[in-house]
């Protein structure tokens, strides 16, 4: 793992764009990520019911259980220099 990337427990569900916000710290400077419901699925082959109290818990849980493998992705995206226009990185 490379020690210049941190990624603090903070996630976020955002209902709007049904995603997962958390940030990553990359040598000091905090940048946004993102990881929408289709990729989440994709990761875990869950089912999400579409209540958005019972959405929200489950997408949070599945991140959770995945975070690891999130974080890698995340990882190699940044040393790709992968940001979109907002200079975030997104996993869609």
């Amino acid at each position: 793992m490379n020690q210049s990337i941190l990624f603090p427990d903070l996630q976020d569900w955002e209902p709007q764009t049904q995603t997962v916000v958390f940030p990553v710290q990359v040598q000091g400077a905090n940048i946004e990520c993102r990881i929408s419901l289709n990729k989440l699925t994709q990761l875990s082959s869950a089912t999400f019911e579409q209540d958005s109290d019972e959405l929200e818990a489950s997408a949070l849980a599945v991140f959770d259980e995945y975070r690891f493998d999130i974080e890698e992705e995340v990882e190699m995206l940044i040393e790709q220099d992968t940001f979109d226009e907002q200079g975030r990185i997104a996993l869609i």
